[in-house]
């Protein structure tokens, strides 16, 4: 019968055997064993002392190339948008591109006329009643009801009357009326206007980032690109985004075979390449009347237009 000091006894053969065990693992990796060990030890590390040099090298050379544009940038840009008059529409994504564009545009000579965002209210589908109700009331005399869509689509009405007052078109909108629809727009938090907006102008930039992702990303991204749309009908426009994402506006502008025949894109506009890209595609629209998409994305053309005048 099985009692329990056979179980004792059982008990303590079995720790017996584990406790050997260890002794005599223990005695075999200090030998040849731990020795291995040890030499894997030191070429990892000295694998991972090399990886993280590379690392290092390739952030320098990055860095060094980024400065030598920096400093190339007078050259490749000079007189290309002399007294060309621009505008920096602003999605809420690409408030990091702002200043590095707005500071590119200016060494080739163009005049900002303004800086304004749009912001994520702007593009809520939950708000498109209002921003219909907003359009109607905010819309001056000076700008005919011909201009502006006939539907339900808050941020393509107030889109195409936001580009009316703060891109040229005949007759001109008068200042106060400009002033006046900014800030209708800008006091119901629709809007921010860096500054001041001096004029109308002859082109605009909308600088954008990464898509919406949240449960209301896929009407927040169409609606970023239907204000695109409307701007570009107005007007030369050239977006200055960035790479990735469902629903990208510079991604769907490219994948658009119509718009991307009016609408020239720039996918790496949050580097100094891409935003002297930028002030470069907007000297090809106006000289060859041409859009071209630039970057470093598997869809863009080149890096820089070519065969600039």
């Amino acid at each position: 019968m099985i009692n329990f000091r056979y179980h004792v006894v059982s008990m303590t053969a079995v720790f017996l055997a584990l406790a050997i065990g260890l002794v005599v693992g223990t005695a075999a990796l200090n030998g040849p064993a731990a020795d291995a060990l040890e030499d894997n030890v030191n070429n990892l590390r000295k694998n991972n002392s090399q990886l993280r040099d590379q690392v290092t090298g390739l952030r320098d050379q990055a860095n060094r190339e980024e400065q030598f544009v920096t400093e190339a940038a007078p050259i490749m840009l000079s007189g290309k948008l002399t007294n060309r008059r621009l505008l920096l529409l602003v999605m809420p994504s690409g408030r990091d591109q702002v200043e590095g564009l707005d500071a590119m545009l200016k060494t080739a000579g163009a005049k900002v006329t303004g800086t304004v965002e749009l912001t994520d209210k702007f593009f809520n589908p939950d708000n498109s009643v209002e921003l219909l109700d907003l359009e109607n009331k905010a819309e001056p005399a000076s700008v005919p009801t011909t201009a502006i869509p006939a539907n339900s689509d808050g941020v393509e009405s107030s889109s195409a009357l936001l580009a009316a007052v703060l891109l040229d078109r005949e007759p001109a909108v008068p200042a106060a009326d400009r002033a006046a629809v900014l800030a209708a727009y800008s006091k119901l938090g629709y809007l921010t206007v860096s500054g001041t907006v001096s004029g109308p102008a002859e082109a605009v930039v909308v600088v954008s980032g990464s898509p919406y992702t949240d449960s209301q990303a896929a009407g927040k991204n169409a609606a970023v690109k239907t204000t695109a749309v409307q701007f570009d009908r107005a007007g030369v426009a050239v977006v200055g985004g960035v790479l990735g994402g469902e629903g990208n506006l510079m991604i769907e502008v490219r994948d658009d075979a119509t718009l991307a025949k009016t609408i020239s894109t720039v996918d790496n506009a949050e580097t100094v390449q891409g935003q002297v890209a930028a002030a470069l595609a907007l000297h090809e629209q106006f000289s060859d009347n041409k859009a071209g998409h630039y970057g470093v994305g598997t869809n863009a053309s080149a890096l820089l237009p070519q065969q600039q005048k």
